[in-house]
């Protein structure tokens, strides 16, 4: 836990501006992507922060050279990899910071046979097993161990190389299939992923291989053919506004009850997410590429045809992306209404609703996966309080939640939110926020 905290002070509707990072989870694959070839590859839209940063800084000590072209836009070339450096202490210990060192074993696995990662970080939001990545580089033909000493595991491919092969995954695990794409590319013969991760962060990763190269049929579906080649090129790629980011601000307006206009956005990428928070009553109006939030006194929660109770639940692409459920259960505490929602893939991502609850909300917890959410409907703001970010989502969300409460808050342990969130409060700032970092 690090010793920095933010100071919000809230009440204060916000106005204006804001446009949305690259996105964090496509940035961490295609980064990683980038040790596929010996050639310059050149990424931008890249968020500047904590985990990206980070999983930059590793590869660079791979022996990976990079270079910052502009602010958001860096160049790869990972001609001279340092295999000895997989096996050192210090890897062992930067590699096991960030979940994202985990999309580093298809690439080094396609390419250079072997790979060791130690079991990764991250969030701490529940179980988050890694078999299907495994699994699938099993089915490839690669061998796995798993060391208990140094909690790491090590993967090395036949003699003969990777062989394309069928296989059916038993959850659409979306840094498992990009893991698993990333070694079939290299592949010998032909591999068909069924049940793929489809997220637009695959489909991404998928468009800039094709780019470098890569033969890769399916996009966007569930079922993905790839015809291995044996090189693939350098290319130019940009990341996608991130939907997480959108999401967030859309919550962000309805709980102050701001005028927030979000600057493209990448529309017909993000889904069911804008219909998802106008079943919250919030009204969201696309004027190209943007959305425009007006302000809201009050929203009232949609009931299903039948009249009972709204659920917003999380799935796999094209459904309700997980990373917004938090952001959702803290947007329903001022609309008109009750919702349950319900967060199926993580056990341990709703426990920050004790602060909220201490902040003057009423929430009934069910269990680990599902919480009702009975709305205020402004009948009295929450209150100012002090709390730690438990993880980048929770995170964000108790950040919403402190600017629509009377008051001073102060958020502990906010490089949890630094990690997925590019200076959030200076951008918050230029809104209205009163919002400092002490």
């Amino acid at each position: 836990m690090d010793n920095t905290a933010l100071e919000i002070v809230g009440g204060k509707p916000l106005r204006g501006e804001i446009e949305p990072q690259g996105a964090k989870n496509e940035a961490l694959q295609v980064i990683c992507a980038t040790l596929l070839s010996s050639e310059k590859i050149i990424l931008s839209n890249i968020p500047n922060i904590r985990d990206v940063n980070f999983l930059i800084t590793l590869l660079e000590e791979i022996g990976v050279k990079v270079e910052q072209l502009a602010a958001n836009t860096f160049s790869f070339q990972a001609d001279a990899i340092q295999s000895d450096y997989f096996t050192s202490a210090a890897y062992l210990e930067k590699a096991r910071a960030i979940r994202g060192s985990l999309t580093i074993l298809g690439p080094l696995l396609g390419r250079f046979g072997r790979a060791f990662v130690p079991k990764p970080g991250g969030d701490k939001i529940g179980r988050r097993r890694i078999d299907t990545h495994l699994l699938g580089f099993e089915k490839l033909g690669a061998k796995f161990n798993y060391d208990a000493h140094e909690n790491s595991y090590s993967i090395e491919a036949p003699a003969t190389g990777l062989k394309g092969t069928y296989m059916l995954l038993e959850e659409a695990s979306v840094t498992g299939t990009a893991n698993i794409i990333m070694a079939a590319v290299l592949a010998e013969g032909t591999t068909t992923i069924y049940n793929a991760a489809c997220e637009p962060y695959i489909q991404q990763l998928c468009k800039m291989l094709i780019a470098m190269g890569a033969k890769i049929s399916g996009i966007g579906s569930n079922l993905l053919s790839i015809e291995g080649i044996t090189k693939l090129s350098g290319c130019s790629h940009r990341c996608l506004p991130d939907m997480i980011e959108v999401g967030s601000f859309i919550g962000l307006a309805a709980m102050t009850a701001s005028e927030i206009t979000i600057k493209n956005v990448a529309y017909n990428e993000l889904g069911i997410i804008p219909d998802t928070f106008r079943k919250l009553g919030i009204i969201i109006e696309k004027r190209n590429d943007d959305l425009h939030i007006p302000a809201q006194e009050h929203y009232e929660v949609q009931r299903y045809i039948d009249g009972s109770i709204l659920t917003i639940n999380d799935g796999t692409w094209p459904r309700f992306t997980p990373d917004l459920i938090s952001v959702a259960l803290v947007t329903a505490i001022q609309a008109s209404g009750s919702v349950l929602i319900h967060q199926r893939m993580f056990e341990s991502r709703l426990f920050f609703v004790d602060r909220l609850i201490e902040m003057g909300a009423e929430i009934v917890l069910c269990d680990p996966h599902r919480a009702v959410v009975n709305g205020l409907n402004r009948r009295y703001a929450l209150r100012g309080i002090s709390m730690s970010s438990p993880d980048i989502r929770a995170g964000v969300s108790l950040l919403i939640a402190a600017l629509s409460a009377k008051g001073k808050s102060n958020i502990s342990n906010i490089s949890q939110i630094d990690r997925g969130y590019e200076q959030i409060d200076l951008r918050l700032r230029a809104l209205g926020a009163d919002i400092k970092r002490i």
